[in-house]
């Protein structure tokens, strides 16, 4: 028999019985819609998720913090002394020689250093007084951090600010006059701002240190750290805070606060951050968020999907039904056939054909029902979303409720269809095995 002609024979046999097709594919339009509607919701939540990760915007990025020290228990032995069964780690430190070890690691791009203000500081423009978080690092140009100017430039130097998008906010009048209107942030492009150190001497008594500082550039908006931060060079920042603890400062003794850990490519993160891990430090990488997140929704969707799964099972009992049915109303039917030539192999093929028939048509309609419901959910769901983000003071740019991965449709077209394959097996293999002559005398 050609293929065309089985073609045609299954769909004539389906169309001689379109009220019992129809009602048998219904079920495996409602679980393959539900399939797809689940797990596009699940795919939804996913990449919301990992897109509205606050602040994070590389995942190539590593935060590498001191390793503090950890008790370790029933350690050492004998010797006397009393001591209590147990010991204390040493403190690892972010030093010169132990950065260099971290450049060493295959895969690292780039090391940059960190470090924060330890005094106290107070910032002044015109009649306005703030407060920021300074941070010195050792880079020429803060694009090599993958930041982004929205005015001015992101080279630093000396006597110069690279300030967050946020800082300008910070700004306020000590002295208002009563019932007086909020101010408006300042533009702070190209201004000089006034910074004042401040440290307290062992006697209580207070002393002040001013600089001036241009700030020549202001970074795009991130929604995450550099908003609030006010970048400088780490030589200058160093100098503030030698003044402020009255000495010179031996990195190979008292370490860094942090460095940033550049990898080269995003696969080498989790790998890169375990051999620091074991070198006694602490690293933080978003990377290893997002992988958490990702498998965290990754198991919803499977149990999005094994709920859906469960419709289209009962589904597959309609459609044994179904088949069970057809073949006693047709048992003459397969008779004249087995007589006329038709091999058994003929009459599986056409059985599990019309089967497939079925869970092919109830696919294609769940699919694009599960699509439509998809959309639906979409709208409405945005829509609020949208709303509550407005409400809160956050910019969101599309949020979404549902996403229908491209090869979802398609999976679930093939997998309705193999569903129906299998239902109709059982029946098919009963049809195939009739005797000719006990199926012409059939009533």
């Amino acid at each position: 028999m050609r293929f065309s002609d089985l073609v045609n024979l299954i769909v004539a046999n389906l169309a001689r019985r379109k009220g019992r097709v129809l009602l048998t594919a219904v079920g495996v339009v409602i679980g393959t819609a539900a399939v797809v509607t689940l797990v596009s919701l699940g795919a939804g939540l996913q990449k919301n998720a990992t897109e509205s990760l606050w602040g994070i915007s590389d995942l190539s990025n590593i935060t590498v913090y001191p390793g503090y020290p950890m008790e370790i228990k029933g350690g050492g032995g004998g010797g006397g002394g009393g001591g209590n069964g147990s010991d204390q780690q040493e403190l690892v430190l972010i030093t010169p020689s132990v950065i260099e070890q971290i450049k060493a690691i295959p895969g690292v791009k780039r090391v940059i250093i960190q470090d924060y203000i330890a005094v106290g500081s107070e910032i002044t423009f015109d009649k306005l007084t703030s407060w920021g978080n300074f941070q010195g690092v050792d880079v020429a140009d803060l694009a090599d951090m993958n930041l982004e100017a929205s005015q001015g430039t992101t080279e630093l130097g000396r006597g110069k600010l690279v300030i967050g998008a946020y800082i300008n906010r910070n700004f306020y009048d000590p002295n208002p006059r009563p019932n007086a209107d909020p101010i408006e942030p300042p533009d702070l492009m190209g201004k000089v701002l006034k910074v004042t150190l401040i440290k307290w001497n062992q006697d209580g008594t207070e002393t002040r240190r001013s600089y001036n500082m241009e700030v020549v550039g202001v970074l795009k908006e991130s929604k995450g750290e550099s908003d609030y931060n006010m970048y400088m060079t780490l030589d200058e920042l160093t100098r503030w805070n030698e003044w402020g603890i009255g000495r010179k400062i031996n990195r190979e003794k008292e370490g860094y606060n942090q460095v940033l850990v550049k990898a080269e490519s995003p696969k080498e993160v989790v790998a890169i951050s375990e051999q620091i891990i074991n070198m006694g430090l602490q690293a933080y990488t978003p990377q290893a968020m997002v992988q958490g997140i990702n498998s965290f929704f990754t198991i919803m969707q499977i149990i999005f999907g094994g709920v859906g799964a469960i419709a289209l099972l009962v589904a597959a009992i309609g459609i044994a039904n179904t088949m069970t049915m057809s073949i006693l109303e047709r048992t003459r039917e397969i008779g004249i056939m087995k007589a006329i030539g038709a091999t058994n192999n003929n009459i599986l093929t056409i059985f599990l054909g019309e089967a497939a028939g079925i869970g092919f048509v109830g696919g294609v309609g769940g699919a694009a029902l599960g699509w439509i419901i998809s959309a639906v959910i979409n709208v409405f769901a945005s829509s609020y979303l949208a709303s509550q983000a407005a409400s809160n003071g956050y910019m969101s740019s599309t949020p979404i409720a549902t996403a229908t991965p491209f090869w979802l449709p398609i999976f679930s077209i093939v997998f309705a269809t193999l569903v129906g394959l299998l239902s109709g097996l059982y029946p098919a293999l009963n049809a195939a095995t009739l005797v000719p002559v006990d199926a012409l005398k059939y009533e």
